[in-house]
């Protein structure tokens, strides 16, 4: 018996052994002909093992891809797209650079950070005092998010001047802001089951209505 730790080492073992013998065959086959309706056999043998990405773009792209992989690019045959080069696939991908600046306040974030910065650069007038409002809110819900103490105005009014670097604070009339789109946002979340609660007594009528006609 041959185990498969034995076998030659497959590119792709996704697709199983089954598949790596095909591919193996078709490379020995000497007639270009034969070659190519053997390779597009094998091509719909590997789209059948996954339906669902029949749809997905490039899908048939990344099945000839898949299939020259396969074959150590030594399979001759009119591919229909341009294949990916064989010195790609060996050579690493570029280094990338991760923000190296700390996070004032963790609990935060960075986007929130990257949001205030952007904040600041809007000219004064109603855009701006509503992006103002849109960040606070913000902070308070990634506050109590961390924290279960109730988080104070003052603390947000607070944090929000230090991570503004002092160009950010809140009015009274951006705090009346805060409090209007918080209340629209609890409307909206209880909305849905004051409408459940009228269904349930609705069901709750007809059920005693059909009952007494019985």
């Amino acid at each position: 018996m041959q185990y498969n730790t034995q076998r030659k080492k497959m590119k792709l073992p996704e697709y199983g052994r089954s598949i790596q013998n095909m591919v193996d065959y078709a490379v020995t086959i000497e007639d270009k002909a034969e070659r190519q309706r053997c390779a597009n056999t094998i091509i719909s043998i590997m789209g059948n093992m996954n339906p669902q990405l029949r749809d997905v773009t490039d899908f048939k792209h990344k099945l000839w891809d898949h299939l020259a992989i396969m074959s150590d690019f030594k399979l001759d045959i009119d591919y229909p797209y341009e294949i990916v080069p064989q010195d790609h696939l060996e050579s690493r991908p570029e280094i990338v650079h991760y923000p190296n600046s700390k996070i004032k306040y963790l609990h935060y974030g960075r986007t929130l950070e990257m949001l205030i910065k952007a904040a600041c650069e809007f000219e004064e007038g109603v855009e701006k005092d509503n992006m103002i409002a849109l960040i606070a809110n913000h902070m308070r819900k990634s506050y109590t998010t961390w924290n279960k103490d109730v988080v104070e105005d003052q603390k947000i009014i607070d944090d929000l001047y230090q991570l503004s670097d002092g160009k950010l604070t809140l009015t009274p009339e951006i705090l009346q802001l805060m409090q209007k789109r918080m209340g629209e946002n609890v409307r909206k979340a209880s909305g849905g089951n004051k409408n459940n609660g009228k269904a349930k007594m609705l069901n709750k009528n007809n059920r005693k209505r059909f009952d007494s006609k019985r």
